[in-house]
């Protein structure tokens, strides 16, 4: 039996908890949902609350309604990618290790059938929290959901916006949104897919075997070069994001 009240949340005792996830259970509105995340992954920091949440999120990644299942399936994975932070929490894998198994298997059944390329992306990087891997388990979905990732230059230590979408696919160090078409930039190069390894390799594969096109095609520049603008640096997209 969890004792809700002697952990803490981003606002104080946790002992409002089990009324928010009960809330959530019966009436799932998006801003229930969005209460929970605020108080268990509040700005990333860790609270103990958050993985005794674990286990009534395995339960609700099961449930019927697909949006309840994809919303613990998110929270979830980002409540994982926090488990290797200090938190007095112990072994989070091993006390959870049911749980954790439970959300794979689930998180694997929904990538299978997402049609909504946002949805997609959060899922994986879901599933990459929930198999403990670092780095990516909290960089993925933003740069690929936001067409964008802000990274330093490992030469100049320059910040350099690495931009990846609709705008094209490209390097600059000034901010491109705000600016015409005059501003300095430095076109991506892809990788080669038949040259991907490791980490790249296996979600380039997994996203092709979905179906998934667009963000395969993303996925080799993010996993390519890239040149800072400022000081002609070469340097692996990948390396430095991951490195963030």
């Amino acid at each position: 039996m969890t004792d809700w009240p002697q952990l803490s949340h981003a606002y104080g005792s946790a002992a409002d908890i089990p009324t928010l996830l009960a809330r959530i259970a019966s009436e799932p509105k998006p801003e229930l949902w969005n209460d929970l995340w605020s108080a268990l992954c509040h700005q990333g920091s860790v609270y103990s609350a958050r993985f005794a949440a674990l286990p009534w999120l395995a339960d609700m990644a099961e449930n019927e309604d697909r949006g309840q299942a994809v919303n613990a399936l998110g929270l979830a994975g980002a409540i994982m990618a926090g488990a290797e932070q200090p938190h007095g929490a112990g072994d989070v894998r091993t006390q959870h290790a049911v749980e954790i198994t439970i959300l794979l298997a689930a998180v694997n059944r929904h990538l299978r059938t997402a049609t909504d390329r946002t949805e997609y992306i959060d899922l994986l990087e879901s599933m990459l929290g929930f198999e403990g891997v670092t780095g990516w388990s909290e960089n993925l979905a933003w740069g690929l959901g936001n067409e964008e990732y802000e990274i330093s230059c490992p030469g100049c230590e320059t910040n350099l916006f690495i931009v990846l979408g609709e705008r094209g696919f490209f390097c600059t160090s000034e901010d491109y949104a705000l600016s015409d078409d005059t501003i300095e930039t430095r076109p991506l190069r892809p990788t080669i897919p038949a040259n991907l390894e490791g980490i790249g390799s296996r979600l380039h594969g997994i996203a092709l075997t979905d179906g998934q096109q667009e963000v395969a095609h993303v996925l080799t520049y993010v996993f390519g070069n890239a040149t800072c603008p400022d000081c002609e640096t070469d340097f692996s997209v990948a390396d430095q994001v991951s490195a963030g």
